[in-house]
């Protein structure tokens, strides 16, 4: 079985926002359920989209992945970043697989 990676971009919706948005996205580092990390975009690459902020996370499977967004300190962190967010993606994708299925 492959792990499941889950990357999330975010901007916030007011600059002076953005460290607001962090606070809150970094309680999501506290869920006992995968690997995740939090981190500011040092946009090094200049055709980039404007993105603030990067939620990454390695996960087991699905399961693993939907007891994370089960977990009541994930509704928590997701009260404080919605209304300070203006865009948010998301992607997931099983890691190791040459042709990335």
């Amino acid at each position: 079985m492959t792990m499941l990676r889950h990357v999330v971009f975010f901007s916030a919706r007011n600059r002076e926002d953005v460290e607001r948005l962090y606070e809150g996205l970094l309680l999501l580092t506290q869920i006992p359920h995968g690997r995740v990390e939090i981190g500011h975009n040092l946009a090094l690459d200049p055709l980039s989209v404007p993105v603030d902020l990067v939620v990454y996370g390695e996960f087991a499977d699905e399961a693993e992945l939907a007891r994370y967004k089960a977990h009541p300190t994930y509704t928590a962190s997701i009260a404080i970043a919605r209304p300070l967010r203006e865009m948010r993606v998301v992607a997931d994708f099983r890691a190791g697989l040459a042709g990335g299925a």
